[in-house]
């Protein structure tokens, strides 16, 4: 039994880690919805089948699994991956999963946001999202660590930390209709302090073009350090992308973090422009809330990337800029490996491999 914290983390002394500091496990969830990914997820499993073995090489991974896919998931893992059954609605752990926070004795709790699937009644992606609300609670009570249920709606998604006070997010979506109306900008920001001990936030006006999550941080930019950002970029003043890029770039670039410092922002093109083909859109079945049509753009980028243990997970998903991108991220990395996985079924999905993944730290 996981115990259920009533206090606030920053006043137990507990932060939130950057996502560059060592990792004791990943958590991911098995793809099957048939409503958003094509013929039921078969080529999207095949994808996260490799994420997880990228992954498994240096950081031991965990796959929630519902019943019905648990023999399959098995099957198709290797041995050394945990298979544990959960029910969800659907497999985005990043958004779904616990925000962990540690402190300095040794110890870990995770923060379990309010989930409404991007959105809620308003404009959320499905309903019912009931299940994938307990996961991180259910994460916490596998994983016999303590938690706190935060009072706001959010998605890990949404936010990027730096470990030593500074938080990243995006206006359009933390300050969105559909997650918290009744709170102000500063109060959000208060909630942030109290769960995360953050004590500076960097609004960035806009996540990437066209993301269905009302503009998640972490398909726009990554957090490669204290002080130094990687930053989704286009040359192509065409692109509505570029207005986005350039509004984000002068609000990093004018600002400091919490400690001060001046941001190194590193610019990383985006693949594409990427559009849903009339073969992929065939595969899936009708849905209310995402949008799975033929010529649909798609939300692709190379900042969606994971860090784990000395090792970056990188979505490939252009062959015109992969390169570039591998090679960008191992002069900014030095001593890790850059290991690409093909990501386009998993963005098809609406996210990427970052979306994918819930770290727990070491401690």
């Amino acid at each position: 039994m996981s115990a259920t914290y009533s206090t606030l983390p920053q006043n137990d002394n507990f932060r939130m880690p950057g996502e560059h500091e060592a990792h004791a496990e990943m958590w991911m969830a098995w793809p099957e919805r048939s409503d958003n990914w094509r013929y039921g997820g078969k080529p999207a499993q095949q994808a996260f089948v490799n994420v997880a073995k990228a992954i498994a090489e240096v950081t031991p991974v965990t796959m929630a699994v519902s019943a019905a896919q648990y023999k399959n998931a098995r099957n198709m893992l290797p041995e050394k991956i945990r298979v544990v059954e959960m029910a969800t609605n659907d497999s985005w752990m990043r958004d779904i999963g616990p925000s962990y926070v540690v402190n300095g004795e040794g110890e870990r709790r995770g923060v379990d946001w309010e989930f409404n699937a991007w959105g809620g009644l308003v404009d959320g992606l499905y309903f019912p999202w009931d299940r994938d609300d307990q996961v991180a609670h259910k994460i916490c009570e596998t994983m016999r660590d303590g938690h706190y249920r935060a009072p706001i709606v959010l998605e890990g998604g949404s936010i990027h930390v730096d470990g030593e006070g500074t938080l990243y997010t995006t206006e359009e979506c933390l300050l969105h209709p559909s997650r918290n109306p009744d709170l102000s900008k500063e109060e959000i920001e208060n909630v942030l302090k109290d769960y995360l001990a953050i004590e500076k936030v960097i609004w960035i006006p806009q996540g990437l073009y066209n993301d269905e999550t009302n503009g998640h941080v972490d398909n726009l930019m990554h957090v490669v350090k204290p002080g130094e950002v990687v930053l989704s970029w286009t040359e192509d003043n065409n692109d509505p992308q570029y207005e986005i890029s350039q509004a984000a770039y002068k609000v990093l670039s004018e600002t400091t973090d919490a400690r001060g410092r001046q941001l190194t922002i590193h610019k990383i093109h985006i693949p594409g422009p990427l559009y849903i083909r009339e073969d992929e859109a065939d595969g899936i079945d009708v849905c209310d809330g995402m949008e799975r049509t033929a010529g649909e753009r798609l939300a692709g980028s190379y900042t969606n990337y994971l860090i784990t243990n000395n090792r970056i997970i990188l979505p490939l998903l252009d062959e015109k800029y992969d390169d570039e991108a591998r090679a960008l991220l191992t002069d900014i990395y030095k001593g890790y490996e850059v290991v690409g996985v093909d990501a386009r079924e998993i963005l098809l999905g609406g996210g990427n491999i970052h979306c994918i993944t819930q770290q727990v730290p070491a401690v």
